[in-house]
């Protein structure tokens, strides 16, 4: 083990709440691409004629239906994204008390698949199904084996899956809830992401603990902020602490 994996097992050994963000990297483990990648977005206008933040949003969710429906089920719920060795790393740093809380950007849910506890999904679960007007809630499998636009049994409105889209606002308790998560920490840990990421950055401001720590691939200007950066990818780094 060189000396930058004692120094973070030695921060995460004295921390007593450490909190850890997933970011896309981690996602690109298991496989997919966010929609803001830049490949991958060019390939989904290629083929739909929009892109995917006209799409994937709740304006196209609401006069669109059909068509935001055959977008989610061939582009996001026929994907098969399985948890990583980084889920798995994360399952047992936390069961040995290493990390109390786990944040993720991804809403396929690798990390509490994997086993992790105490996660907070920031955008929603693709396993979470619910119909607005009467609450029934459907699996995953129900919308994605629909032939059309999945409707309500109990009362025929369309369902919504609990995931956010683009234009809408993160639930108030979720992103206060996140925020008290992090003034908390004593170390947080920022994995395959950044400090500029879109969705960590405004958490990352209510930080007042001892160490930041940032696990990624590609080098980033801010990470100059940080008290120790690795640069590799997460699930190449986790495993190897020993925990």
């Amino acid at each position: 083990m060189d000396n930058k994996y004692e120094y973070l097992k030695k921060i995460l050994d004295n921390s007593r709440y450490t909190v850890a963000m997933c970011g896309s990297g981690t996602l690109s483990e298991a496989g997919y691409e966010t929609f803001r990648h830049q490949e991958n977005a060019y390939e989904i206008e290629k083929k739909y004629g929009r892109s995917p933040e006209y799409i994937f949003a709740s304006n196209y969710y609401n006069t669109r239906t059909d068509k935001f429906f055959d977008f989610y089920k061939s582009e996001v719920l026929k994907k098969n994204i399985e948890p990583t060795d980084t889920s798995y790393a994360l399952k047992r740093m936390e069961e040995k008390g290493k990390i109390q809380c786990i944040m993720t950007s991804n809403i396929f849910d690798i990390e509490k698949r994997a086993g992790c506890k105490n996660v907070i999904n920031l955008h929603g679960t693709i396993y979470r199904n619910v119909c607005p007007r009467c609450r029934k809630e459907y699996p995953m499998e129900y919308i994605r084996d629909c032939k059309k636009v999945p409707y309500c049994e109990a009362c025929n409105s369309v369902i919504r899956p609990d995931v956010a889209l683009y234009g809408e606002q993160l639930d108030s308790r979720l992103t206060s809830h996140a925020a008290s998560e992090v003034e908390k920490a004593d170390v947080l840990l920022l994995l395959g992401t950044t400090l500029a990421s879109d969705v960590y950055s405004n958490y990352v401001r209510y930080f007042e603990g001892n160490s930041l720590v940032i696990i990624h691939e590609q080098e980033h200007f801010t990470d100059s902020k940080a008290d120790l950066v690795i640069y590799d990818a997460p699930k190449n780094v986790l495993p190897k602490l020993g925990y």
